[in-house]
């Protein structure tokens, strides 16, 4: 079960007001060490929570890139999130009941703000490394140049250092699915789940893509002519996420990741990645639609002394989830260079 800190200060927020309570659910594996020099901090995407070894399989392993034995690794869950991090269903002081549709707008850079907070409370002076895939990515960016000096590596996988035209549109598309339930507006924890199934459905085209569909989804032989099996997938992965997450915290978080613009106030992204100074490591999937290759390449080229690499996966930009394997492989030599 996460861990909880309680920050009694509250947190002011980068779009204006506060939030007058914090709280911040978070995972630790392994134990700092005397030096307190082996953490590796784990930035989470979109939906996952604070347990990297449920969402991220064979990581947090003897072995893996996240050993137990070896490192201090922390994840903590993003504010707006709907697993324990103050997000939408938390009450709000003023009125003692939930937020719902008037919790305030958060941005990435309110997240790392509030995961620094974190850090200091759990005594980590300095971040052997920041890994962090899609939305983690955004934040482990934004912690590496909000505290330049106290990052020595970053891990950026699938991400980009802004939100393109391509990721916004699929993000307002979701949010029109949850505006077309009618429940959504309602002050209730269930309020918008219909729409929220949808929009999760549009999502996975996305993460997945051409080849992850058509390599797990074909037809049986013998199934019946003019159905699809894909029609049952999509409707399994909504119901899926209706079970375990609700639609406020999931339109909380892609605005949040609508936000996301690293040279916002800093001259522009180039003069902003030019200030990282940890050794970079960036991860590129080819089958990746939703953060490109090119993208990721870009992203590389922009900061300082970065590395690029390479992992193949049929299934896109879940790839980073699946292709434990690969990952350990890259990561494992990676953390452990001088």
């Amino acid at each position: 079960m996460a861990k909880k800190f309680r920050h009694k200060e509250g947190l002011r927020l980068e779009r204006g007001g506060e939030l007058r309570e914090l709280e911040i659910a978070y995972d630790t594996y392994g134990t700092l060490n005397e030096r307190k020099d082996n953490v590796i901090w784990v930035c989470h995407a979109l939906t996952a929570n604070s347990d990297v070894a449920d969402w991220w399989p064979h990581t947090v392993v003897e072995g893996g890139f996240l050993d137990p034995q070896k490192w201090f690794v922390v994840c903590a869950n993003i504010i707006g999130s709907h697993y324990g991090t103050t997000g939408p269903l938390s009450p709000d002081p003023a009125t003692g009941e939930p937020y719902y549709g008037d919790f305030p707008k958060v941005t990435i850079r309110d997240m790392v703000r509030a995961h620094i907070l974190l850090s200091h409370h759990l005594g980590i002076e300095k971040l052997h490394a920041l890994v962090g895939s899609s939305l983690g990515g955004f934040q482990a960016m934004e912690w590496a140049l909000m505290e330049p000096e106290r990052v020595d590596r970053l891990v950026l996988i699938a991400t980009d250092s802004g939100v393109t035209p391509w990721a916004a549109g699929l993000n307002e598309t979701q949010r029109m699915a949850i505006r077309t339930d009618v429940s959504y507006g309602q002050r209730d924890a269930r309020a918008g789940i219909e729409g929220m199934k949808t929009a999760r459905a549009i999502a996975l085209l996305s993460y997945r893509g051409a080849s992850g569909y058509n390599l797990s989804q074909s037809n049986p032989v013998d199934m019946e002519p003019y159905r699809h099996r894909v029609a049952t997938y999509q409707t399994y992965q909504g119901e899926k996420l209706g079970k375990r997450f609700d639609a406020y915290s999931y339109m909380a978080i892609l605005d949040a990741f609508d936000s996301h613009d690293v040279g916002r106030g800093r001259g522009g992204k180039e003069k902003a990645l030019n200030g990282i100074k940890a050794k970079t490591l960036c991860i590129s999937i080819p089958t990746d639609i939703l953060f490109t290759t090119g993208d990721v390449e870009r992203l590389a080229r922009s900061i300082p002394g970065a590395e690029h690499k390479e992992i193949t996966s049929e299934f896109g930009h879940d790839g980073f989830l699946v292709e434990h394997e690969q990952l350990n492989k890259i990561l494992k030599s990676f953390l452990d260079k001088k």
